[in-house]
């Protein structure tokens, strides 16, 4: 198991502990717990997607390249790496797919498969879907409070769900690599 994965098992709980609260506050005498949680947690599910995938590329690159570290070739792909890292953000399948492929040959997303997952083009269309949702939770708050909330409780779950899985599944693909 990388260290990235290692991170990420952490960074997933944050939204496992957000959903946790919702259900205290949803099994307690108080109020109904505030959508704003599962919104919370949506959005941390996804950010701990973004920096797994971060960490997992420079985790990579300095393995495959520390050895050229400090010379001209290795100084230019790490200013160019170091590029492709500011401006990836929302890693779509799409730019994961890039990123991994570009600078290690290697195109994950054929390899994002597992139990309920067997096609990886539905994994990739997932993962699109849950990214354009996350920018929803993100960049539109709910004003229109006769509209369903942006996740219900069972979606929130399966997310991290998917996420952790898909997590898993990468790792083991650049592991086998």
């Amino acid at each position: 198991m990388s260290e990235s994965l290692k991170n990420f098992k952490i960074a997933i709980s944050d939204a496992e502990e957000l959903m946790g609260c919702y259900d205290s506050m949803n099994n307690s005498n108080h109020e109904v717990a505030p959508d704003v949680l599962k919104r919370a947690a949506l959005i941390m599910t996804l950010t701990a997607w973004e920096t797994y995938v971060e960490d997992m590329a420079t985790e990579l690159f300095n393995i495959k390249f520390g050895a050229l570290q400090g010379s001209h070739v290795g100084n230019f792909m790490n200013e160019q790496f170091l590029i492709r890292l500011k401006t990836f953000n929302n890693p779509d399948s799409l730019k994961t797919k890039k990123i991994f492929l570009e600078f290690f040959g290697i195109d994950v997303s054929e390899k994002w498969v597992w139990n309920n997952y067997q096609d990886p083009d539905e994994v990739r269309s997932k993962l699109n879907k849950w990214i354009k949702r996350r920018g929803e939770a993100v960049h539109r708050s709910q004003t229109d409070l006769t509209k369903p909330h942006i996740a219900k409780r069972d979606e929130i779950e399966k997310c991290i769900r998917f996420f952790s899985e898909l997590a898993n599944a990468t790792d083991k693909a650049l592991a086998d690599a």
